[in-house]
């Protein structure tokens, strides 16, 4: 008789989660692609921190448009895409400060260059993030752009990055300019925030998915997920990748760059891959 009760409790409880009515969200801006000059200014006006071993002296901290011209070595780089809040979100320099700490090089162009660009609370429908992952992914391209030319990217070592919003992006890159990816926050599943993950990381390829155990926007814990099957990691999508390394981190919150966990397996992952 309990377990009979239990099993009922168990499925009202699935049946009111997947009837829970979604919140209202709301879209702000209109500006969804990058134009001419919003695309030097996400390159120029992007975060930019140099180790000690680029510049010979002192760590650059600044903009990649005041990069220091003379340079003692190239170095490996971390491509880094930031979510939804932009660069100004405090976290992203101080995980930047501390990847120099460890010889590497990071690079996080600026999405918010484009004027009125789109700002949104979740939740909104599929065919405007499916803009927004379009415009982000773009990013990704004017970055291998501009390390081309960048006398302290050695590129050879360069691992692409992102959180949220923009590891999203980072899944979906189908090209090769990149040893390694590190998605964080992000799930690979389908849910309320794609049309289909389309994760698009080849087999072959190092890739470390560091996410909370309960994130509060891609695990089952979000009321809207849309997705009453997802696991809330990228486990599924990487199945058959033997180089794949998934981290769930208990109580963590959405940001988790800097938490002693996640520096952990990002230092021990990237000694690896950049060795």
């Amino acid at each position: 008789m309990k377990a009979t009760l239990s099993i009922a409790l168990l499925l009202a409880a699935t049946q009111a989660w997947c009837q829970a009515p979604a919140p209202q969200g709301e879209i702000k801006g209109q500006a969804i692609v990058h134009t001419p000059e919003s695309t030097r200014a996400a390159i120029a006006n992007g975060a930019l921190v140099l180790p000690a071993a680029a510049t010979g002296g002192a760590v650059f901290t600044g903009a990649f448009k005041d990069a220091p011209r003379e340079m003692r070595a190239r170095v490996p780089v971390v491509v880094f895409l930031h979510g939804s809040s932009g660069l100004g979100l405090k976290a992203i320099g101080e995980w930047q400060q501390w990847l120099a700490t460890m010889g590497i090089a990071s690079f996080a162009p600026d999405s918010f260059a484009l004027p009125a660009r789109v700002t949104y609370t979740s939740p909104v429908g599929k065919d405007f993030y499916e803009k927004i992952h379009a415009l982000r992914g773009s990013e990704i391209t004017l970055a291998v752009q501009a390390l081309k030319d960048a006398p302290w990217a050695d590129p050879r070592r360069m691992v692409l990055a992102g959180t949220s919003e923009g590891a999203t992006a980072v899944a979906r890159y189908a090209g090769d300019a990149f040893a390694a990816r590190m998605i964080f926050s992000w799930s690979c599943e389908d849910n309320y925030f794609v049309e289909s993950h389309r994760t698009a990381v080849r087999t072959e390829q190092p890739v470390l998915n560091v996410i909370s155990a309960t994130d509060p926007f891609f695990s089952r814990s979000n009321a809207w997920l849309g997705q009453p099957a997802a696991v809330g990691h990228c486990a599924a999508a990487f199945k058959d990748h033997p180089k794949a390394s998934i981290v769930l981190i208990p109580g963590a919150p959405h940001t988790l760059l800097n938490l002693p966990a996640a520096r952990q397996v990002v230092a021990g992952f990237l000694q690896d891959v950049l060795k």
